[in-house]
């Protein structure tokens, strides 16, 4: 794949606000690229907003939104939309994401709620997502979120998911940590599923921590370690797939930058490793 789609490169890490100033006092040389989320620092001014300025000055930068609400009933935002679009252009960044779910009906829900998996339902965000995209100017990512209910379920996950990227003619954020958890909430093969993901379609990955809440119910929490068949099912990914720009995602329980810093380039080995076997592969076809 043309390395020029991505739009990143190596292993990258969720700023969050108590980790500004650490990353303020010393240069951060082993995460690969940032992500934030722009609801977070839209409007911010004072000692947060100087630093972000300085930060995307000096590092890759990319976007991923929570209030978007792309499945949901109410009329899509588009006073925030258009902010949205000077906070990229401001700040030069030139990837925005968002959840393929809802979080708002006449007010916001502060949860991602799964859409119905309904041709209905393709056709309606498909429609949003291609609104966003004319608003913004740019192609958006969407991703695949966890879920505990599938109401009014008529397609699988994976073909809904697959029909809104072709009708709305987006990229996809591929959270593999979702993958995982989904597989065991609702009992199905994590490999086969990205298997049928079109790999052409994927701008970068997420990373994350669960919360065990029984052995076939997990809670997809980003505030603990990424764990072992995770870590498995993102080797499988680059195999796949190649390897791609991939985040860690880390929203509580925030230990310090320099054990974030252990996974990432837990991260970064696995794509030296899997970049490499690529390339000896691809010699030996």
């Amino acid at each position: 794949m043309d390395k020029g789609f991505y739009p990143v490169q190596g292993a990258g890490l969720g700023l969050r606000r108590a980790l500004v100033r650490t990353v303020a006092d010393q240069p951060v040389n082993s995460v690969d690229f940032w992500e934030i989320a722009p609801e977070n620092w839209i409007g911010v001014g004072g000692f947060y907003g100087k630093k972000l300025h300085a930060f995307t000055e000096q590092y890759p930068f990319i976007c991923h939104g929570l209030s978007l609400s792309i499945g949901g009933p109410s009329p899509l935002d588009e006073a925030f939309l258009q902010r949205l679009k000077r906070f990229l252009r401001t700040h030069q960044i030139h990837c925005y994401s968002e959840h393929l779910s809802y979080c708002s009906d006449d007010g916001h829900l502060y949860d991602l709620l799964p859409i119905p998996f309904t041709e209905e339902a393709v056709h309606y965000v498909a429609g949003r997502i291609r609104r966003v995209q004319e608003i913004l100017d740019q192609r958006i990512a969407i991703e695949n979120v966890s879920y505990y209910a599938a109401p009014g379920q008529q397609m699988a996950e994976i073909e809904f998911l697959n029909a809104v990227l072709e009708e709305a003619d987006c990229d996809l954020l591929l959270d593999v940590n979702n993958t995982y958890v989904n597989s065991i909430n609702h009992r199905y093969d994590a490999e086969v599923f990205m298997q049928k993901i079109p790999a052409n379609r994927i701008r970068y990955m997420h990373i994350a921590g669960h919360y065990n809440e029984a052995a076939d119910l997990l809670i997809d929490t980003h505030g603990a370690d990424v764990i072992d068949p995770v870590w498995s099912l993102l080797e499988k990914s680059y195999q796949q797939f190649g390897v791609i720009p991939t985040l860690l995602e880390r929203d509580f329980n925030i230990p310090s930058l320099q054990t974030l810093e252990l996974e990432v380039n837990r991260i970064q080995k696995l794509q030296s490793k899997w970049r490499h076997q690529n390339h000896e592969h691809s010699q030996h076809a």
